[in-house]
């Protein structure tokens, strides 16, 4: 009988470990998705399409919420004439990160993306 109680505190105890190692992995893929966690983005998609706009002095193209280096961002493309530029937006500060003229969509080719 005391064999009985030690292997069913065994078995309690590796599914209580088990399901705790799923909870954490759970929370881990939440915030893997960008549909999930662009909810706790302290500006909004359409806040940050309006400061790089602004930035750039052109209009967006296309947006994306993006998880770089253990923070999210909006990576914003803004055409302004003939020149294109990649706008970094901080998510949770809203603030400019980096802006550069990509040069890639300048030879007439379409922007390629790995959706």
């Amino acid at each position: 009988m005391y064999r009985y109680t030690k292997l069913s505190l065994l078995v309690v105890a590796l599914a209580t470990g088990g399901g705790m190692a799923w909870a954490v992995t759970g929370q881990q893929a939440a915030m893997d998705n960008d549909a999930l966690a662009i909810a706790k983005a302290r500006i909004s998609l359409s806040q940050a399409v309006a400061t790089a706009e602004q930035h750039a002095g052109g209009k967006a193209t296309r947006a994306e919420f993006e998880h770089e280096k253990g923070s999210w961002i909006f990576d914003v493309e803004v055409v302004n004439g003939a020149r294109v530029f990649d706008v970094r937006i901080d998510a949770d500060k809203g603030a400019v990160l980096s802006s550069q003229e990509d040069k890639a969509d300048h030879d007439g080719r379409e922007h390629e993306h790995d959706d």
